[in-house]
């Protein structure tokens, strides 16, 4: 067996629930800078933050459960990975029907304290991502993901205020998150399948 293979129940549902605070909180943070400053981008990273939360809380309470019942829960979450996918296209349709540039520095400031938060997070998942099946792998996953979605984001800050005062890099980064979040959703829902047919055979 590996050291992921014996990770204890107990520290896994204690870093899952943490993981689940951090992305709540700043959900909140994210959300409210998103709406106030019209960012495509981090309306889709924060509705992506939530959907974490959701995916560790899920985690946190599943652990007890039979292999069977877990393959079916993950592919509930890929379902649920899904939602920040549609979302962002969402908002960014509408985007394209009024675009306008948002305001840099807050776009730049909230996508790194974004990253920190996401890099906190894949940090305490990293050892338990081959632990748990599908669960831990969309959170891994997703978290992962996040932190490149944050990276884009900064660059998208950063052309908008030095290069390029337009809504494209804005959009651009938001459909970018939206794509990454429909791939990891496809990548969960294949490891769920997978497992639900070794549980099951």
């Amino acid at each position: 067996m590996t050291e992921f293979d014996t990770s204890p129940a107990p520290a896994l549902r204690r870093v899952a629930i943490t993981v689940a605070l951090l992305n709540l909180a700043y959900f909140g943070v994210e959300f409210a800078v998103g709406l106030a400053i019209g960012s495509v981008s981090l309306f889709a990273d924060s509705v992506d933050f939530l959907e974490d939360a959701s995916i560790n809380l899920l985690i946190a309470f599943a652990l007890g459960w039979q292999p069977k019942q877990r393959a079916r829960l993950g592919m509930g979450l890929a379902l649920i990975l899904l939602a920040p996918a549609i979302a962002g296209l969402w908002t960014a349709w509408q985007k394209l029907m009024l675009p306008s540039a948002p305001s840099p520095g807050p776009l730049t400031l909230a996508g790194t304290g974004a990253l920190v938060v996401n890099l906190t997070c894949a940090f305490l998942l990293a050892r338990f991502r081959h632990h748990g099946g599908s669960l831990t792998k969309a959170a891994f996953l997703s978290a992962r993901n996040d932190t490149l979605a944050n990276v884009a984001i900064i660059a998208a800050g950063a052309v908008t205020a030095l290069w390029w005062q337009s809504a494209w890099p804005d959009l651009i980064v938001g459909v970018g998150i939206a794509v990454m979040n429909a791939d990891a959703a496809r990548e969960v829902f294949e490891a769920a399948r997978e497992e639900h047919k070794g549980a099951v055979g």
